[in-house]
C-alpha cells in the first residue's frame, strides 16, 4: 500500500506533489491553509498579516464572482478548505439558492470574532 501522506512532498518542486501535499493532508495542517489576510487597521492593530479564518469573522470577497461583497462567515469546511458566507448564494435551475463555496485566501478579515479566549491569546503572541 502507498503511503497517504508525506511531509517531503511540501519540500518539492513539483506542482502535482504539491497539491499531493494538501488534498492527502491531515485536518490539523489542512486548517493552516484556511488563512485569511486582515485589513489595513487590525494587521497594525495585531501585528500580524494573517489569521486563521473562524466562524463568525466578517469578511469581504476579494476575488470571483462576489468580488466586494462583505457578510459574516457561516461554515468552515477544514476538509475541502472552503468557507461559507451569509448571503452568498447562487440560484440552480430549479430555484432553490445553495451556499456558494470560496477558499480562504480570496477573502479579506475586516472584523475578527473574539468570543474565544484562547484566539485572543494567538492574537496577542509574536
Amino acid at each position: 500500500m502507498k503511503t497517504k501522506f508525506s511531509t517531503n512532498w511540501k519540500s518539492s518542486t513539483q506542482p502535482r506533489k504539491q497539491r499531493k501535499y494538501r488534498y492527502n493532508a491531515p485536518k490539523h495542517i489542512k486548517g493552516k491553509n484556511l488563512g485569511s489576510h486582515l485589513t489595513q487597521d487590525l494587521r497594525k492593530k495585531y501585528g500580524k498579516r494573517s489569521v486563521r479564518i473562524r466562524t463568525g469573522d466578517k469578511v469581504k470577497i476579494m476575488r470571483g464572482q462576489f468580488r466586494g461583497k462583505t457578510g459574516k462567515v457561516e461554515k468552515v469546511n477544514v476538509k475541502t478548505e472552503k468557507v461559507f458566507i451569509s448571503n452568498i448564494a447562487i440560484e440552480k435551475r430549479d430555484g432553490t439558492k445553495v451556499a456558494y463555496p470560496i477558499h480562504a485566501s480570496n477573502l479579506m478579515i475586516t472584523e475578527l470574532n473574539l468570543q474565544d479566549k484562547r484566539r485572543t491569546d494567538i492574537l496577542k503572541r509574536k
